[in-house]
Parts: C-alpha cells; sequence; structure tokens
C-alpha cells in the first residue's frame, strides 16, 4: 500500500482518507480471492 503521508488535513479528512484506502485494498483482495466474475455477482445480488 505504500507508506505516503496523508493528502488532507484534519482528523476527519484523514479518517476519510484512510475509509478509501482501505476500501480499495479490500476490493483488489477480493478480486484476487473470488475473481471479478464472481464479486460482480455478490455485488448485485
Amino acid at each position: 500500500m505504500g507508506a505516503t503521508p496523508f493528502l488532507t488535513k484534519g482528523l476527519s479528512n484523514v479518517r476519510t482518507e484512510m475509509s478509501l484506502a482501505i476500501l480499495a485494498y479490500n476490493i483488489k483482495r477480493m478480486t484476487r480471492l473470488f475473481g471479478t466474475a464472481k464479486l460482480i455477482e455478490a455485488i448485485r445480488t
């Protein structure tokens, strides 16, 4: 993921930025584990 400084200022904004980074990581991980087709199917249901 890299250890770069946050682009935003303020605790609320940093929390949001970190949450988005974690969400992106989890989606990438799920794609690798289940495959794109299964992930899209699970999201649609």
